[in-house]
Formats: C-alpha cells, structure tokens, sequence
C-alpha cells in the first residue's frame, strides 16, 4: 500500500510503499479516506515526543477516517506502530474505533477529532467543568484555541476570555464565543496588570493554557495574587507554544489554592480519550463546531508538510479513497 513513511526522526514523510497491515482478532480493518495533520502526529514523527514509535521505517499520523470492512464509516486513533493514520488502509483496535455521526463529513471528522479532544478532556476530565463557570483560555487563536472557546460554551461555561497575540484574531474570537480577550503582546507588567482584573473580577475557575512559557508564568503569577482566597482555580496545561519550560515561585502555590495539572496521552486513560474524541463528533452539529481546512492529496505529503496553513487543519485524503467513499 501507499503511506506517509517517516524513516529517521526529523525527516520528512515520504510518500512510499509500506507492507499491508494484517488486523488481529480484536483490530478492524480500516479503509483510510481522511487523515489530518496535528501537532502531535508531527512531535511523533520528530522523535521528541514521549508516545514516539520506537523503531523505524513507521507510518506518521494517529489517526484518521475511513471504512470497515463491512462498509462502517468511523474515525480511528493511536494504530499500533509501525502503522499509522497516513496510509491507504490500517488496523486498529475495536475499541479504538468510534462511529462517525451521519451528519458529519470525513474532512470535518479527521480535522476536529484531535484539537477539539484537547479541550473536551482538559474541560471534562481534569479540571472538571461545572455549567456556570468562568474559563480562561491562554492561546486561543490557534486551531485547538478556537475550538476551545466554542466548546467552553457548548459545555456550559458562562464566561470565556480569550487570549493571543494576534488581535485581529482575538476580535474574530468575541464572533464564536469568547467574552473577552486579552492581547499577549504587550510588557510582562501590563499583561499581568490585565490577567489581575480578570481574576479579580468576576473571576475565573478554569484555565486552559495551550502556550505555557512567559505568558503562563504572569497567568500563574496573577492567578495567585488577585484570585480569591481558598477559591480553586483549576490551571490545565496542553501546549507548549511558547516554551517547554517555565519559572515557578514556590509562593505562588503557598499563597494560592491554585491547581496544576496537564493534560493528554498519559494523564487520561485511552479509554477516557477515546470517549473524549465521540463526545467532540456529536457535538459538531448541535454545537455548530467550527474549524477551517485544507484538503491536500496524501502524495502531497512531502511538500505540504512544513508548510504553514494559517489557522486551516491540513486534511490529507487518499484520493482513490476518498473519490470511492465519496461516490457510495
């Protein structure tokens, strides 16, 4: 079959022929039509990140859309290595295979499964979103962001601030959702000056931090100042756009009843995850989800894949596939 194959870490896919794979008795056998590119599928194939295959030539992407055998349309995550999402077929595991609503498309279902997921596990999982609650969300401007502002709302959060350093963007965030915003490009001293009057305010009980580095070291810092005493604030870490690291005053936690955690493959078990991902495909419709893509041929992978595509979701489809698919 034709894939996407990574074979060192940090080199680009190349589109090549890789062995069939052979589904075990608890696996389906997938027809890919749909693969999107996520910032966790390129971490993998860099080698940097902790779920990375551990031998190579493998096939990138975690997951995907396609048929069953017996003419299923589901979306699938996390094949067994060295298979992957990229690829003309693939085998998973039953459990790990959800049914796709009829009324979602392919494209739409390969694009919001992993970004939406992102928030719907950090809002249901950890931090554990009560309807009526205030939310944060550091990075809103991005893909996952702006998914996370819609589905604070859809989920019940009463009000949602919004932040980046693109205020063109931010702006188009009030349109989907978000209350307020906070612009990050400003001095360390102001950006915490404008963090302090959200929390002091009518305050906030979830942060969902999708950059971590400077702009989540004022978030925590303005959090342990100007939140109220002894009232948790959840504080859910996803992405680290901004930096993998940050300092963190011992006082800040002292003085605080702020909560760290994070959130992702790991901390929530794959069960969860995958239940987490069918919560975000039924939302779509009633929740009127929104995210933007780029369909892009699958033998395109070597000249799409560094490319940057904006706020879109680069969606790979397996042309023959996906025109089959299409046709039924």
């Amino acid at each position: 079959m034709k894939a996407a194959v990574i074979t060192k870490p940090g080199r680009t896919p190349l589109f090549a022929d890789f062995d069939d794979p052979v589904p075990h008795v608890d696996e389906e056998l997938v027809v890919v039509t749909a693969s999107a590119l996520s910032h966790v599928t390129k971490s993998r194939a860099s080698g940097s990140h902790h779920t990375s295959p551990g031998s190579l030539p493998a096939v990138v992407g975690i997951d995907g859309v396609g048929r069953t055998q017996d003419g299923r349309r589901v979306y699938f995550v996390l094949p067994e290595e060295p298979f992957g999402g990229m690829a003309e077929k693939v085998a998973v595991r039953m459990d790990q295979c959800i049914p796709l609503p009829p009324d979602v498309d392919d494209i739409t279902a390969a694009a919001i499964a992993i970004p939406g997921m992102s928030s719907w596990a950090a809002f249901k999982e950890r931090a554990h979103l009560i309807a009526g609650e205030n939310v944060l969300i550091n990075g809103a401007t991005g893909t996952s962001g702006r998914l996370a502002v819609q589905i604070a709302k859809y989920i019940g959060a009463k009000r949602v601030i919004a932040t980046g350093r693109n205020v063109e963007a931010l702006e188009q965030l009030k349109v989907i959702g978000a209350d307020a915003t906070v612009p990050l490009a400003r001095s360390p001293k102001e950006l915490e000056t404008a963090f302090k009057e959200q929390f002091g305010g009518e305050g906030v009980d979830v942060v969902l931090d999708y950059l971590w580095g400077p702009s989540a070291e004022t978030l925590i810092m303005a959090a342990a100042k100007a939140g109220k005493d002894a009232v948790p604030i959840r504080f859910v870490q996803i992405g680290a756009l901004s930096g993998g690291n940050i300092v963190l005053p011992s006082a800040a936690l002292r003085s605080s009843a702020l909560v760290l955690m994070g959130s992702g493959i790991g901390s929530i078990p794959l069960k969860r995850l995958v239940g987490a991902i069918s919560g975000v495909l039924q939302a779509v419709v009633p929740g009127k989800l929104k995210i933007e893509t780029k369909v892009v041929p699958l033998a395109d992978v070597e000249d799409t894949w560094d490319k940057d595509s904006g706020t879109s979701r680069v969606v790979f489809v397996v042309r023959q596939n996906f025109e089959a698919s299409a046709s039924l």
